[in-house]
Protein backbone atom coordinates (compact mmCIF):
# COMPACT_ATOMS: atom_id res chain seq x y z
CA UNK A 1 0.00 0.00 0.00
CA UNK A 2 2.82 2.37 0.86
CA UNK A 3 4.55 1.46 -2.40
CA UNK A 4 1.40 2.35 -4.40
CA UNK A 5 1.11 5.70 -2.58
CA UNK A 6 4.75 6.34 -3.39
CA UNK A 7 4.16 5.56 -7.10
CA UNK A 8 1.05 7.75 -7.22
CA UNK A 9 2.97 10.57 -5.53
CA UNK A 10 5.64 10.47 -8.23
CA UNK A 11 2.98 10.26 -10.91
CA UNK A 12 1.28 13.39 -9.54
CA UNK A 13 4.63 15.24 -9.42
CA UNK A 14 5.47 14.25 -13.01
CA UNK A 15 2.02 15.26 -14.28
CA UNK A 16 2.21 18.60 -12.48
CA UNK A 17 5.66 19.24 -13.95
CA UNK A 18 4.41 18.40 -17.45
CA UNK A 19 1.36 20.59 -17.00
CA UNK A 20 3.44 23.56 -15.88
CA UNK A 21 6.06 23.11 -18.59
CA UNK A 22 3.45 22.68 -21.35
CA UNK A 23 1.26 25.59 -20.30
CA UNK A 24 2.22 28.56 -22.41
CA UNK A 25 1.90 31.96 -20.88
CA UNK A 26 -0.08 34.34 -23.05
CA UNK A 27 2.00 37.22 -24.36
CA UNK A 28 0.94 40.78 -23.70
CA UNK A 29 -0.11 42.76 -26.77
CA UNK A 30 3.16 44.71 -26.51
CA UNK A 31 5.26 41.54 -26.54
CA UNK A 32 3.17 40.12 -29.36
CA UNK A 33 3.55 43.26 -31.51
CA UNK A 34 7.27 43.47 -30.71
CA UNK A 35 7.71 39.87 -31.90
CA UNK A 36 5.64 40.46 -35.05
CA UNK A 37 7.42 43.68 -36.12
CA UNK A 38 10.40 41.80 -37.55
CA UNK A 39 8.02 39.74 -39.72
CA UNK A 40 6.15 42.76 -41.07
CA UNK A 41 7.29 44.76 -44.06
CA UNK A 42 6.27 46.68 -47.14
CA UNK A 43 2.48 46.45 -47.67
CA UNK A 44 1.62 45.21 -44.18
CA UNK A 45 -0.60 47.41 -42.02
CA UNK A 46 -1.00 48.07 -38.30
CA UNK A 47 -4.20 49.77 -37.15
CA UNK A 48 -4.86 51.28 -33.71
CA UNK A 49 -8.61 51.56 -33.10
CA UNK A 50 -11.32 52.53 -30.67
CA UNK A 51 -13.36 49.88 -28.85
CA UNK A 52 -16.21 49.69 -31.37
CA UNK A 53 -14.00 48.82 -34.34
CA UNK A 54 -15.50 45.61 -35.75
CA UNK A 55 -13.85 42.21 -35.67
CA UNK A 56 -13.16 41.52 -39.33
CA UNK A 57 -13.48 38.06 -40.81
CA UNK A 58 -10.75 38.36 -43.44
CA UNK A 59 -8.12 35.68 -42.80
CA UNK A 60 -5.15 38.05 -43.11
CA UNK A 61 -6.38 40.31 -40.31
CA UNK A 62 -5.30 39.65 -36.73
CA UNK A 63 -7.19 41.59 -34.05
CA UNK A 64 -5.77 42.06 -30.56
CA UNK A 65 -7.78 43.70 -27.78
CA UNK A 66 -5.20 45.66 -25.78
CA UNK A 67 -7.50 47.04 -23.10
CA UNK A 68 -5.12 50.00 -22.88
CA UNK A 69 -5.31 53.73 -23.45
CA UNK A 70 -5.47 54.76 -27.11
CA UNK A 71 -2.58 57.23 -26.91
CA UNK A 72 -0.43 54.68 -25.07
CA UNK A 73 -1.07 52.09 -27.79
CA UNK A 74 -0.43 54.68 -30.51
CA UNK A 75 2.84 55.79 -28.89
CA UNK A 76 4.03 52.20 -28.47
CA UNK A 77 3.29 51.30 -32.10
CA UNK A 78 5.04 54.45 -33.31
CA UNK A 79 8.11 53.69 -31.16
CA UNK A 80 8.26 50.07 -32.39
CA UNK A 81 8.12 51.20 -36.03
CA UNK A 82 10.73 53.91 -35.40
CA UNK A 83 13.09 51.34 -33.79
CA UNK A 84 12.73 48.83 -36.62
CA UNK A 85 15.60 49.01 -39.14
CA UNK A 86 13.51 47.74 -42.06
CA UNK A 87 10.19 49.60 -42.00
CA UNK A 88 8.68 53.06 -41.91
CA UNK A 89 5.02 54.02 -42.08
CA UNK A 90 2.60 56.22 -43.92
CA UNK A 91 0.10 57.23 -41.24
CA UNK A 92 -3.60 57.84 -41.95
CA UNK A 93 -6.66 58.79 -39.96
CA UNK A 94 -10.29 59.01 -40.96
CA UNK A 95 -11.05 62.28 -42.76
CA UNK A 96 -14.34 62.40 -40.86
CA UNK A 97 -12.34 63.09 -37.69
CA UNK A 98 -11.48 66.58 -38.97
CA UNK A 99 -15.16 67.55 -38.94
CA UNK A 100 -16.07 66.23 -35.50
CA UNK A 101 -16.71 68.61 -32.60
CA UNK A 102 -16.71 68.10 -28.85
CA UNK A 103 -20.50 68.28 -29.00
CA UNK A 104 -20.36 65.15 -31.21
CA UNK A 105 -17.89 63.31 -28.99
CA UNK A 106 -16.54 64.76 -25.77
CA UNK A 107 -12.73 65.05 -25.79
CA UNK A 108 -12.31 64.88 -29.57
CA UNK A 109 -10.56 68.26 -29.87
CA UNK A 110 -7.96 67.42 -27.21
CA UNK A 111 -7.40 63.97 -28.71
CA UNK A 112 -6.86 65.45 -32.19
CA UNK A 113 -4.28 67.86 -30.74
CA UNK A 114 -2.42 65.07 -28.92
CA UNK A 115 -2.35 62.87 -32.02
CA UNK A 116 -1.19 65.82 -34.16
CA UNK A 117 1.66 66.51 -31.73
CA UNK A 118 2.70 62.85 -31.93
CA UNK A 119 2.84 62.78 -35.74
CA UNK A 120 3.43 66.39 -36.72
CA UNK A 121 2.84 66.90 -40.43
CA UNK A 122 3.13 63.20 -41.29
CA UNK A 123 -0.54 62.43 -40.71
CA UNK A 124 -2.74 62.08 -43.80
CA UNK A 125 -6.54 62.08 -43.80
CA UNK A 126 -8.55 59.67 -45.97
CA UNK A 127 -12.24 58.79 -45.82
CA UNK A 128 -13.12 55.96 -43.45
CA UNK A 129 -14.72 53.87 -46.19
CA UNK A 130 -11.64 54.18 -48.42
CA UNK A 131 -9.33 53.07 -45.60
CA UNK A 132 -11.56 50.08 -44.82
CA UNK A 133 -11.62 49.17 -48.53
CA UNK A 134 -7.81 49.33 -48.64
CA UNK A 135 -7.57 47.04 -45.61
CA UNK A 136 -10.02 44.62 -47.16
CA UNK A 137 -8.05 44.50 -50.39
CA UNK A 138 -4.61 44.31 -48.78
CA UNK A 139 -5.56 41.67 -46.20
CA UNK A 140 -6.36 39.14 -48.90
CA UNK A 141 -2.63 39.04 -49.70
CA UNK A 142 -0.76 40.71 -46.82
CA UNK A 143 -1.17 40.63 -43.05
CA UNK A 144 -2.84 43.37 -41.04
CA UNK A 145 -2.62 43.73 -37.26
CA UNK A 146 -5.45 45.59 -35.52
CA UNK A 147 -4.88 46.77 -31.96
CA UNK A 148 -8.11 47.73 -30.22
CA UNK A 149 -7.74 50.30 -27.43
CA UNK A 150 -10.20 51.26 -24.70
CA UNK A 151 -11.10 54.55 -26.43
CA UNK A 152 -14.80 55.28 -26.95
CA UNK A 153 -14.62 58.09 -29.51
CA UNK A 154 -15.62 57.30 -33.13
CA UNK A 155 -13.51 57.86 -36.26
CA UNK A 156 -10.26 57.80 -34.30
CA UNK A 157 -8.57 54.79 -35.89
CA UNK A 158 -4.97 55.35 -36.93
CA UNK A 159 -3.73 53.31 -39.89
CA UNK A 160 -0.02 52.59 -40.34
CA UNK A 161 0.71 51.49 -43.90
CA UNK A 162 4.17 49.97 -43.64
CA UNK A 163 6.80 50.61 -46.25
CA UNK A 164 10.44 49.68 -46.77
CA UNK A 165 12.75 51.93 -44.74
CA UNK A 166 15.79 51.48 -46.97
CA UNK A 167 14.07 51.88 -50.36
CA UNK A 168 11.86 54.61 -51.79
CA UNK A 169 9.61 55.40 -54.75
CA UNK A 170 12.24 57.53 -56.50
CA UNK A 171 14.81 54.72 -56.56
CA UNK A 172 12.11 52.23 -57.54
CA UNK A 173 11.10 54.37 -60.53
CA UNK A 174 14.75 54.75 -61.58
CA UNK A 175 15.22 50.99 -61.35
CA UNK A 176 12.08 50.32 -63.41
CA UNK A 177 13.22 52.83 -66.03
CA UNK A 178 16.62 51.11 -66.37
CA UNK A 179 14.90 47.74 -66.48
CA UNK A 180 12.60 48.84 -69.32
CA UNK A 181 15.53 50.27 -71.29
CA UNK A 182 17.14 46.84 -71.51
Amino acid sequence: MIQNSYKYGWLVIVLCFLGVSCASEKLSWKEELHNEISLLGHRNWIVVTDMAYPLQSQEGIKTICTGDDYLEVLSFVTAEIDRAPHIKANVYQDRELLFMKDTDASGITELRQEVASLFGGYLQYVSHEELIARLDSISSVFNVIILKSNLTIPYTSTFFELDCYYWDDVRQQELEKRFQEH
